[in-house]
């Protein structure tokens, strides 16, 4: 199985940006993380960072194309505003996990409405970095019950 590991916008702080919500780890220790976790599921996942709603539309599709089994996206903030993001997980029609490192739910007003989350098959936020491999789980799960 192959997945597609997609982060949006300000991800690549992670360590930088608001600790207290986001924690300390580093996006080079997420992809790490992932790599390590991927080992363990016998999965390929394949990396992609953007701070552009284009190119996360780009990857989604290029998922598509390239027969990726399905996606793990934190859309970031794009999550509360891009219904360009959801029409792309929509048109390609791969299981798609949302993942929210930190509890939306908890924060401001705005951030508790996802747009992408219409064309999800689960969303997981608030586990940190472990909600990745949450999803990448459920993602492996979902697809072998097919």
């Amino acid at each position: 199985m192959r997945f597609l590991l997609l982060n949006g916008p300000n991800l690549n702080m992670l360590g930088i940006r608001e600790p207290a919500v986001y924690g300390r780890g580093t996006y080079e220790e997420l992809l790490r993380y992932a790599a390590d976790f991927a080992g363990e599921l016998g999965v390929e996942v394949e990396c992609v960072q953007s701070n552009h709603e284009g190119d996360l539309v780009d990857a989604i599709q290029r998922a598509y194309f390239e027969g990726m089994d399905g996606i793990i996206l934190n859309p970031g903030g794009y999550t509360h505003t891009s219904v360009a993001i959801l029409d792309a997980v929509k048109a390609v029609a791969l299981p798609t996990v949302e993942v929210h490192i930190s509890k939306m739910e908890e924060r401001e007003d705005f951030r508790q409405h996802s747009y992408v989350r219409a064309a999800c098959v689960k969303t997981i936020t608030g586990q940190g970095f472990a909600g990745y491999r949450q999803a990448a789980e459920f993602l492996v799960g979902y697809l072998q019950e097919k």
